[in-house]
């Protein structure tokens, strides 16, 4: 796992998705995107914080990710906002699909990446959203944690 995580160029992360959302299933896929667009990637300036995807006609399109223009771009440079596809299976854009319609759920961008091949990767994951109670249970957690390894690192 180390050694994948290692071979990764990280673009832009959702590090809020895991606060908002209960994460279940993750899915890699690809995204078709324009020339202009990677080289603006591999700035590393993506934001997809306030992103999400949703299934239009068999296919799923990330909704509200922000690439921002690349610098030497000129005319032929892409919009930042526009609705980008999601290359995926077929088996795995139907199982997403049925997610949102049946039980309510979002399909929720984690992180883009490069991987070892250079090919521009998005993790999503299929999210339900937390209620207020849920977000408060999961930050006494997270404090009592960071308490309880300051308590074993001073003891020994």
């Amino acid at each position: 796992m180390a050694a994948v995580e290692q071979k990764r160029k990280v673009v832009a992360d959702n590090r809020r998705a895991r606060y908002h959302y209960e994460i279940g299933e993750v899915f890699e896929a690809g995204l078709m995107l324009t020339g202009t667009e990677v080289k603006s990637l591999r700035t590393g300036k993506a934001t997809i914080a306030e992103s999400y995807a949703s299934a239009e006609k068999g296919e799923i399109f990330l909704i509200n990710a922000t690439i921002p223009e690349f610098a030497q771009g000129n005319r032929f440079n892409h919009e930042p906002k526009r609705p980008r596809k999601l290359l995926l299976k077929a088996r795995e854009i139907a199982k997403m699909a049925q997610g949102i319609e049946r039980e309510g759920m979002t399909i929720v961008p984690l992180r883009i990446y490069f991987n070892d091949r250079g090919f521009a990767k998005i993790e999503v994951a299929m999210a339900r959203g937390k209620k207020l109670h849920d977000k408060r249970e999961t930050e006494k957690l997270r404090d009592w944690n960071r308490e309880k390894s300051r308590l074993l690192r001073d003891r020994g």
